[in-house]
């Protein structure tokens, strides 16, 4: 059976319309599928991600726009759900007041290639995090990672679109050539970087 597609139009509903309403077009599924969820605010992202991986979905999401967010659930052999009336939580903002702090493409001394898949792993278990990050900085060679061709960008727009705050050094991007290959986040200078640690209660380093 070929994959179906559904699109959920939630755009100015709170938590938990939102959740809501895909999750009565998820429990109608059989099959392959995705859902693709419009929503304008980061909390409806939030809960709509844990929704999703609850019901083992895998889930990307993206920051479209400033108002506008696109939640794209995908299942695979899905039988139709008997309808519930589970009670559906509303989870409030969880970022907390920490930083992540990347300076590098790999993780760990020894051996390059396995750095490489351990920060990728990293990056992705951030994302499964109780309590996102409010900042994620990428300078020096993590400014690698922001950029075009990154194998982690699917995992930074999801953090991303669920609020935190994605910033990439613009010397290093400059001086790797990379200056119009960013895809995630925004440019930001040392002096702002700085401070952003200083004003973390704390800063986490892979």
């Amino acid at each position: 059976m070929d994959e179906q597609k559904y699109t959920v139009n939630a755009m100015g509903e709170q938590c938990p319309i939102p959740v809501v309403k895909t999750k009565k077009v998820l429990d109608s599924v059989q099959g392959d599928a995705e859902i693709t969820v419009l929503v304008d605010n980061e909390t409806a992202v939030q809960n709509l991600t844990r929704m999703g991986k609850n019901a083992g979905a895998e889930v990307l999401a993206e920051k479209t726009s400033d108002r506008e967010f696109h939640v794209t659930l995908r299942v695979k052999d899905r039988k139709p759900s008997v309808e519930t009336t589970e009670e559906i939580n509303c989870i409030p903002d969880v970022k907390g007041d920490f930083v992540i702090a990347v300076d590098t493409a790999t993780m760990g001394r020894g051996n390059d290639e396995l750095g490489q898949v351990l920060m990728k792993g990293f990056l992705f278990a951030v994302t499964q995090l109780d309590e996102l990050p409010k900042t994620m900085l990428f300078y020096n060679g993590g400014a690698t990672l922001t950029t075009e061709d990154s194998d982690s960008l699917d995992d930074l727009k999801s953090l991303e679109a669920q609020g935190v705050t994605i910033k990439t050094c613009g010397t290093c991007l400059n001086y790797y050539g990379l200056t119009e290959k960013l895809k995630v986040g925004e440019v930001t200078n040392m002096y702002d970087i700085v401070e952003t640690m200083a004003k973390a209660s704390k800063v986490v380093k892979p």
